[in-house]
């Protein structure tokens, strides 16, 4: 869908056929699903035309939707003049392969995931995102090889890509794509490496965190927190990059906001591997800030959304602060009631209009507050390692010069500042 959707703009816009199967009976979840997948579809710059949906016992092992069922849907496809089949679920390889094959390649099968993968290959802007995503893609392509991948010889090139005697053209693309995935993955720890030694560098200062379903207003919060300006947009995963910026509260309190890419329901674990160093911002925080959309009617699945990938990234122990946003898109004071009682300590605020901006600040103050002490620090002249630490990592608020030792009166992290101690008495 990519490159006829995004580059291909001046066209009318490529009509879409959602397939959604679903095992059991119908229920609200269902729907709920559908309305996220065509969002994706119009972040891409498709058109939903049609919504076919099917309850089953169980999923048809070669077919995926069963191939009656299959032939009318392409029967229609055709009558449509539709381009693509956007199927509404995870499709195995060996399916997404006999689908292609029986709808003769006059359409285009997609499945969930590789319509994230087309959506995140559009918004990815730094080296750092772009690497990833080309990873995710390349690892979700390799077992779903058919022929009509073979213009990936030529995006590839380079030394090695010719086939040896008796090679068909699908092993030379694996061979290829195996070579590109080792090669980005390189890459990828040379950049993870680089993140440690800036990390290494904010080790003082408290961390903070967004992290939210996307499209919950992370952007907005982050613009509002730190008054610059921040890429938004009404659309799923506007943005992928981390973006960082440093909000002085005051003279003694400051800490690093960090925003990354935006969660969605089951994310694909691909790409939550591909994306770990990005996502790696959140081990380091000391705090998250949890945003969820007040207004929309899944707040809490998306809640559960936000846990699972917390979950699955080792950092669901990290301190946090649950911050309902877009508080001006709702008039129900059941329904705050009814989230304050179930959230103690959460806050609702409104990113776009600026309300409870300054409620928020003084909840984080209070947590850096909270995991800052302040002490006095006696440091002989020839302990200048010690010296180095102190001006690197704490925040001094005074010096003074004796005979044998400078005297520090510092604050922060305490961790920290008491294991300088610790080094001071060896």
């Amino acid at each position: 869908m990519q490159s006829h959707l995004e580059n291909d703009r001046e066209h009318k816009k490529d009509c879409v056929i959602i397939v959604a199967l679903f095992i059991g009976s119908p229920s609200l979840e269902d729907q709920y699903q559908i309305n996220e997948l065509e969002r994706l579809i119009n972040t891409l710059g498709g058109i939903v035309i049609d919504k076919v949906v099917q309850y089953r016992k169980k999923i048809d092992s070669k077919f995926y939707i069963g191939k009656g069922k299959l032939k009318t849907i392409y029967d229609y496809a055709l009558e449509q003049k539709c381009k693509y089949i956007v199927i509404n679920n995870d499709v195995s390889p060996s399916q997404i392969k006999n689908i292609q094959a029986f709808f003769k390649d006059k359409m285009m099968i997609k499945d969930r995931t590789g319509i994230i993968l087309d959506i995140f290959n559009k918004h990815a802007k730094t080296k750092e995102s772009k690497t990833q995503i080309k990873l995710a893609q390349l690892e979700y392509f390799l077992p779903r090889l058919t022929r009509q991948w073979t213009h990936l010889e030529r995006q590839m090139g380079g030394v090695g890509t010719r086939g040896g005697p008796g090679e068909t053209q699908i092993e030379i693309d694996r061979r290829l794509i195996r070579n590109q995935i080792l090669k980005l993955k390189k890459e990828l720890i040379k950049i993870s490496n680089n993140r440690l030694i800036q990390k290494k560098n904010r080790e003082a200062i408290f961390k903070v965190s967004l992290v939210g379903y996307t499209n919950a207003g992370k952007s907005t919060v982050m613009r509002s927190i730190s008054n610059k300006a921040t890429y938004i947009k009404d659309e799923l995963f506007a943005t992928l990059d981390t973006s960082t910026r440093r909000i002085e509260i005051d003279r003694n309190n400051a800490f690093i906001l960090s925003d990354t890419v935006g969660f969605i329901r089951n994310l694909p674990d691909n790409l939550i591997a591909s994306f770990r160093s990005t996502l790696g911002e959140l081990t380091d925080s000391n705090l998250l800030l949890k945003i969820v959309d007040v207004s929309s009617v899944e707040l809490e699945m998306h809640l559960d959304s936000i846990d699972s990938v917390l979950n699955h990234l080792s950092v669901s122990d990290t301190n946090y602060l649950i911050v309902f946003n877009k508080i001006d898109k709702v008039n129900d004071d059941y329904l705050i009631k009814r989230l304050t009682k179930s959230y103690p300590g959460s806050l609702f605020i409104s990113a776009h209009k600026h309300i409870n901006i300054g409620l928020l600040i003084d909840a984080i103050k209070e947590q850096i507050n909270k995991n800052n002490i302040q002490e006095k620090i006696c440091v002989p002249y020839d302990k200048g390692k010690i010296i180095n630490q102190i001006y690197s990592k704490c925040n001094i608020l005074k010096t003074i010069e004796k005979e044998t030792y400078i005297e520090f009166e510092v604050s922060g992290n305490s961790s920290i500042i008491l294991n300088i101690l610790e080094q001071i008495k060896k």
